[in-house]
């Protein structure tokens, strides 16, 4: 492996820089591109940092990447860059793993506090001018299931709990002794652990299993009055059943994805009482994006030393399995 190698990264317009490009510049030959340009780039380079990190450019310039040795996402997911001939190339891919548990995990909080506390109904009410008086629920106690087992659902886990919430995972492997939440259930049964669940946390990775999880008979199975937040894919859940479900009365949702990013003007979802929607910023915190610098900056250091940056996202399975 050459000490300087290659590397190009792919960005977009309105995309900052990374903040340590000056640093990287030191270690690499760094050649910039957008989805336009990347075909043109890739000859000889060894590393690609997918900076725009939603592009699907990389599959139609795959022919042009003829030593590429590994691509770093700088995003949690990665099923917008996978695809045949990537999962079973000799090509290592990272992500930026562990870069957004924290801010997710909050996010989430945050809207079990704004569901249980009625925030969202107190601000309609500030804002038409009425005083009422109104009793909440108490969050301690209440139980959650979460949905997906990794680094961003462990940390949920954890600060769900610091607040007395009752915790269960769904996951790939069902076991009744992990460390963050004490029992996880299979994730391909899921409709039967929902009968009893208050906030539902959707934060699985998306792939071919996990597409279409929370459908039509899983939204049946939730009591009525739970409580929908969706902070992984939007393709997860089937959109146009959740909405009916929202739209009856029977549940609500906070929703950071959707299946069609931005949400269509005139979707339902934009108004329906019990629909609140974020732009999939829900692990956007202020310094975030210097974060994901400093992170690549630190595995393509060990990269030039000879070294192996990780851990490796599982191509075959669509995420860091470890």
């Amino acid at each position: 492996m050459s000490s300087r190698p290659t590397l190009v990264i792919l960005t977009a317009d309105q995309v900052p820089d990374p903040a340590d490009l000056a640093a990287i510049r030191e270690l690499a030959d760094v050649r910039i591109a957008t989805a336009d340009t990347l075909a043109a780039a890739l000859p000889g380079a060894e590393i690609l940092l997918m900076w725009d990190f939603f592009s699907g450019a990389l599959a139609p310039a795959w022919p042009a990447a003829d030593s590429l040795r590994w691509i770093h996402a700088a995003s949690a997911g990665v099923d917008k860059l996978l695809f045949d001939e990537l999962r079973t190339a000799d090509v290592l891919l990272t992500n930026a793993r562990g870069v957004y548990d924290g801010p997710i995990a909050e996010y989430v909080l945050a809207c079990v506090l704004a569901h249980d506390k009625r925030l969202h109904e107190s601000a309609e009410l500030q804002r038409a001018g009425i005083w009422r008086h109104r009793e909440t629920t108490r969050v301690a106690g209440r139980r959650a299931l979460v949905v997906g087992t990794g680094g961003i659902g462990r940390a949920t886990a954890r600060l769900l709990r610091a607040v007395g919430v009752q915790v269960t995972g769904a996951g790939r492997r069902p076991r009744d002794d992990d460390e963050d939440f004490g029992t996880v259930v299979d994730s391909a049964r899921l409709a039967d652990h929902l009968g009893a669940v208050d906030h539902l946390v959707m934060v699985a990775p998306l792939t071919e299993a996990t597409e279409g999880m929370l459908g039509r008979d899983e939204l049946a199975a939730l009591q009525e009055g739970a409580h929908v937040i969706s902070v992984g894919r939007g393709k997860l859940i089937d959109q146009d059943a959740l909405t009916k479900e929202i739209a009856s009365g029977r549940l609500s949702a906070h929703l950071d994805v959707v299946v069609v990013e931005p949400l269509p003007q005139g979707d339902p979802l934009w108004t329906l009482d019990g629909a609140h929607i974020s732009a999939h910023m829900c692990g956007d915190v202020v310094g975030w994006r210097d974060t994901l610098s400093e992170q690549f900056l630190s595995h393509l250091r060990t990269w030039c030393d000879g070294g192996t940056p990780g851990p490796a996202v599982d191509k075959t399975r669509g995420y860091v399995s470890n």
